[in-house]
């Protein structure tokens, strides 16, 4: 199947977001996609700040975009947008970095207030770097993602349907990509 960049934008060690998307990235891998995670805050400071482009860690995450199929992009809402940590890896991508690449955009929050940040904050950034294809994302609440002991998650009924639903979506999506390739 496809390969896919599970992609966490948030700064925390111990982020719902992080483990929600590697709770999905597990479904995606279920379903045959190679999935690899990438949780942006391993990147070094210095090198996503000073815009080290030439840095290997950044080398190696821009290798890793144009590698993946289709990218899963998770970020936490802080002031109604995306993080400032996804912002800047995504501004050191190439502009269209995302070309021909199926995206799925997740993000989470403390409260509703914040639904329409993937809609108005993050779907236009993925669209400016050229996506082709950006399925419907989701917005999970805080409240609805409980961290379990052995630190994995479970997530609340409704909000699980849901995000099944959005990830089969991604999946399909991946697939009749991966069908429009091969049959070019």
């Amino acid at each position: 199947m496809a390969t896919v960049l599970s992609l966490s934008g948030s700064p925390s060690a111990t982020s719902r977001t992080a483990r929600l998307l590697r709770h999905l990235d597990a479904r995606l891998t279920a379903q045959g996609h190679q999935v690899v995670p990438l949780d942006v805050r391993t990147l070094p400071a210095a090198a996503l700040l000073g815009a080290d482009f030439s840095h290997p860690a950044i080398v190696r995450a821009k290798a890793l975009v144009e590698q993946a199929d289709g990218l899963v992009v998770g970020t936490p809402v802080y002031k109604a947008a995306y993080s400032g940590l996804l912002k800047s890896l995504l501004d050191l991508l190439p502009q269209y970095a995302l070309a021909g690449k199926t995206v799925l955009p997740l993000a989470t929050g403390g409260t509703t207030a914040h639904v329409l940040a993937i809609d108005y904050a993050l779907r236009p950034v993925l669209s400016s770097m050229g996506a082709a294809h950006i399925v419907q994302g989701w917005f999970t609440l805080d409240k609805d993602i409980t961290v379990e002991p052995d630190g994995g998650v479970s997530v609340a009924a409704g909000a699980a349907k849901a995000l099944e639903q959005v990830v089969d979506q991604f999946s399909a999506a991946l697939g009749h990509t991966t069908v429009l390739a091969a049959a070019s």
